[in-house]
């Protein structure tokens, strides 16, 4: 398992672990006396150097959330047109929330990603950290202050779960740039993504956590994407990013969660909607 991958699942049962003792008031309540972010860029990324990403990488999201258990996040790479390097993975940290670390993306070996969007939970007013890892090897990193509060223990929205795993894909297309094999594609996964702290309206105990951990895609034989995931992607993760196309396969995607369940899809870049 990754670093990232590694304190993403620490920070989960640390979040369960204060649950078990009664502590979800103080989880919920209590604010850290100091910034917590240069411990955990320490402990996510090893003691590594984090350089000012400005002019590399941007994060978007609303400075404060209609929806705490929904708040969409785009991921930018902005390098120059003279850059010669490339962005290889974007980790997504949310300082405050009870397991920080949201999600790694790997981008594969060939693939250009510059764009990559989803929807997280936001447990309290914190800043959101993105860093991005350079074919250089260095890291660099951007942020951004959300204010929300109570995603990460909002009640899932769905009742009827009968169909987890349920993919839905959309293509936009190419963009209007002349000659441009720039297209955007969206990924929806019919999930719960349970995140642990959530609790059940009927029987009053903490549904346990149960989520989609990884997702892989590719264009015919070629990795585009791989995102690790956890408890901060919103119920029904929904993927959405922007490629250079790199030739006529069909797009899959396989899907894991934490049952040890595998999802999959497949569609023919033709910009149509369809459900596997």
């Amino acid at each position: 398992m990754s670093r990232p991958g590694l304190r993403l699942m620490q920070g989960i049962g640390i979040a369960i672990g204060m649950l078990a003792s009664g502590g979800i008031g103080a989880l919920a309540q209590s604010s850290a006396p100091k910034d917590p972010w240069p411990e955990l860029a320490s402990n996510i990324f090893s003691g590594r150097p984090l350089l000012d990403g400005t002019g590399l990488l941007a994060i978007e999201m609303p400075g404060r959330a209609e929806d705490a258990a929904i708040v969409p996040l785009t991921l930018r790479a902005t390098l120059g047109l003279a850059e010669t390097r490339r962005i290889v993975s974007f980790t997504v940290v949310i300082d405050e929330n009870p397991a920080p670390v949201a999600a790694t993306f790997q981008i594969g070996p060939r693939a250009v990603i510059p764009v990559l969007s989803t929807r997280v939970r936001v447990n309290s007013y914190t800043n959101v950290h993105a860093v991005a890892e350079l074919s250089d090897g260095k890291l660099y990193v951007v942020k951004t202050y959300v204010k929300a509060s109570g995603g990460c223990s909002a009640p899932a929205t769905k009742a009827d779960r009968t169909n987890i795993g349920e993919m839905r894909f959309r293509q936009f297309g190419q963009m209007p740039e002349a000659a441009s094999n720039t297209r955007t594609a969206q990924i929806m996964i019919r999930h719960p993504n349970n995140s642990g702290l959530q609790m059940d309206q009927v029987t009053r105990l903490y549904i346990p956590p149960f989520f989609v951990q990884f997702l892989k895609i590719w264009q015919g034989d070629e990795l585009l994407l791989e995102m690790e995931g956890g408890i901060s992607i919103s119920e029904d993760p929904n993927i959405r990013f922007t490629y250079v196309a790199g030739g006529s396969g069909s797009l899959r995607a396989e899907a894991t969660d934490t049952a040890g369940h595998v999802f999959s899809g497949s569609w023919p870049s033709s910009g149509m909607e369809s459900v596997e």
